[in-house]
């Protein structure tokens, strides 16, 4: 396999130029970090990930984890070990703030970190993923004792997180869960139900890990407005803060999946050997729910990582695939001589589309990040609120469009392979496999489809997405200099509109079977014409650059070609979903459930 490299030239610019870096900067605290001090800080980041983490991924896909006699978990050779270099280095640390123990980087920062660990190895990048979120919550909704005893070790790494939502009969429906929570005249509760599918729910990587669990209270209403949210350590924390006594949680099994081989994905038994696990409740009784969203869409962005993260894998070994291999002669070349597979035009047109969509992900998701530390810390009100609607207008497409790219792109990478591709000695195939889950996890993309369409479109009467789409028309006014980009953006921003004003027209009738038939190939094509405006502005950023006699001009001259390449070629692919829209939800039903079969 070759040997691997963080893209970091093309982070700093997507940084920079979408993410607003030097903006960020200027924010209360976040002084320091100053494009020249973050771009030192991600070289060394991206050594520590490219030299300890992802000469592991191989090693967790062939190993895996795996669940020993004891019901201990045993994880791959040398993930104990880089897992403490991850720690000691505080890299999970970085983004978090200092008054709880972290480094006090922008969040927009601290994406580019968890991409560089989701691309060097995204199974092992799940442990951490899921402490951030825990850590997000606990801050948000946890009680000033809760935080002193929890998120210290939980910030540092030398605890981790975990969500437990899942159940057998309760998936994507989470009311539907039955997980009981008693309390006790102490003021703990016991937890009683087992929950399934849950990311590193157990490991031997961290001497406690906290799980976060959603269950009921006697009496509690029925549905999500029922549910409450309980810290359940597996092992019971000391009033000291060390570890005690095992909680009652214990492994039942781990899943045999289709990828992320190294990540255990467990079912957990709580209460099975007594009166329950221990757990305490977080916040209030029946508004667990709300408290699980803060740590769901900070997945859900992690989640979007996975998309560019197993995208920009699969898109380098291809890329060196491509350009060792021979096979066949391309045209006008020596007759006595094969050609490297990069000359011939499909390949080449495979690899710019795995390079364009992975470019024009990381700025959705750059983009995202920014706005999160403009809503968290910008001094005006109106612009922490503007900051925020974005990041609520932006997560679901972030999550779906990214992980669907991320198969998409995978596929690709797989397909450049020819036969080699299908073979595992290649590691091509681990990139497909493990690209899979992603649209599956943190709520459906089906779900983030609905999410957009229900209760994103509607935000401030529709002002928050004309905003958007107003935006996009802002820089088409720009493009002047790219002409075959600028008419494409239009035309796609034009398709975009007719379609939103469709949707908002019928949410507005309350037919809303006829827009839930239509959200869907409406994500995709908002997805698709929100990463051709981001590359678009990339190619204005990159000719900015070059008029000023800046930067490395053959590398700004393949920005421009790239996003010429998007705009032109990829984005008008989903310009005719504007009919699958608008055509409404009879279509779908047109067909009675006994005729689908054969």
């Amino acid at each position: 396999m070759p040997d691997f490299m963080l893209p970091l030239k093309d982070m700093n610019f997507a940084l920079n130029h979408i993410g607003n870096l030097e903006q960020v900067s200027t924010l209360n605290g976040f002084e320091f970090a100053d494009p020249d001090t973050v771009e030192a800080v991600l070289s060394e980041a991206g050594r520590f990930f490219a030299e300890v983490i992802a000469p592991l991924n191989h090693v967790g896909d062939k190993q895996g984890s795996v669940l020993l006699a004891d019901g201990s978990i045993k994880t791959p050779d040398g993930f104990h070990e880089a897992y403490q270099k991850f720690v000691e280095s505080g890299w999970g640390a970085a983004h978090v703030a200092e008054k709880w123990g972290g480094g006090g980087l922008p969040y927009s920062v601290g994406i580019v970190l968890q991409e560089m660990f989701k691309t060097s190895n995204m199974a092992f990048s799940l442990c951490p993923m899921l402490t951030h979120a825990a850590i997000d919550s606990l801050i948000e909704h946890g009680t000033d004792e809760q935080r002193a005893i929890y998120l210290e070790k939980l910030v540092s790494g030398v605890w981790s997180g975990t969500m437990c939502l899942t159940e057998s009969d309760a998936g994507s429906d989470v009311g539907a869960l039955t997980t009981k929570a008693i309390r006790q005249e102490d003021g703990t509760y016991r937890i009683i139900g087992q929950k399934i599918f849950i990311t590193w729910g157990d490991h031997d990587l961290t001497e406690n890990i906290i799980h976060l669990v959603l269950a009921r209270t006697p009496g509690s209403p029925p549905g999500t407005k029922g549910i409450s949210m309980f810290i359940v350590p597996k092992f019971l924390v000391e009033a000291d803060g060390s570890v005690g006594e095992p909680n009652d949680v214990k492994v039942v099994s781990i899943e045999h999946k289709l990828g992320i081989h190294a990540s255990p994905t467990c079912v957990l038994a709580f209460g099975d050997e007594g009166d329950g696990a221990v757990g305490y409740l977080v916040g209030d009784e029946n508004a667990g729910m709300k408290y699980m969203f803060t740590m769901m869409n900070t997945a859900r962005v992690g989640v979007g990582i996975e998309g560019l993260a197993v995208g920009e894998r699969s898109y380098q070994q291809a890329l060196a695939f491509a350009q060792e291999r021979r096979q066949g002669r391309s045209l006008g070349a020596d007759p006595k001589q094969s050609s490297p597979i990069i000359e011939h035009p499909d390949v080449r047109r495979m690899l710019m589309t795995m390079k364009a969509y992975n470019e024009a992900m990381r700025s959705l998701l750059y983009t995202v990040a920014s706005n999160v530390d403009f809503e968290r810390h910008a001094e005006d009100e109106s612009v922490r609120q503007a900051a925020s609607e974005t990041v609520a207008l932006l997560t679901p497409v972030t999550k779906a469009w990214n992980t669907d790219l991320g198969i998409e792109v995978t596929s690709l990478g797989l397909q450049i392979h020819g036969g080699m591709g299908y073979v595992e000695e290649t590691g091509s195939a681990q990139h497909f496999r493990d690209s899979r889950i992603a649209p599956i996890y943190e709520g459906t993309n089906g779900i983030q489809a609905i999410d957009l369409v229900l209760r994103k479109l509607p935000m401030r009467d529709g002002q928050v997405v004309r905003g958007h789409l107003e935006a996009i028309g802002k820089t088409v006014t720009d493009l002047g200099e790219f002409p075959g980009i600028q008419s494409t953006l239009a035309k796609s921003l034009a398709a975009l509109t007719e379609a939103t004003v469709w949707l908002g027209d019928k949410l507005g009738a309350g037919a809303y079977n006829d827009s839930l038939a239509g959200a869907t190939p409406y994500l995709r094509l908002f997805g698709q014409v929100t990463g051709g405006w981001l590359m678009a502005r990339q190619a204005l950023a990159a000719q900015r650059m070059l008029d000023a006699g800046e930067g490395d001009a053959d590398w700004l001259h393949a920005k421009i070609a790239t996003s010429r390449f998007y705009c032109e070629q990829l984005m008008p692919l989903t310009d005719g979903s504007v009919g699958a829209i608008t055509a409404g939800a009879d279509p779908l039903f047109a067909v009675e459930p006994d005729l689908l079969g054969v």
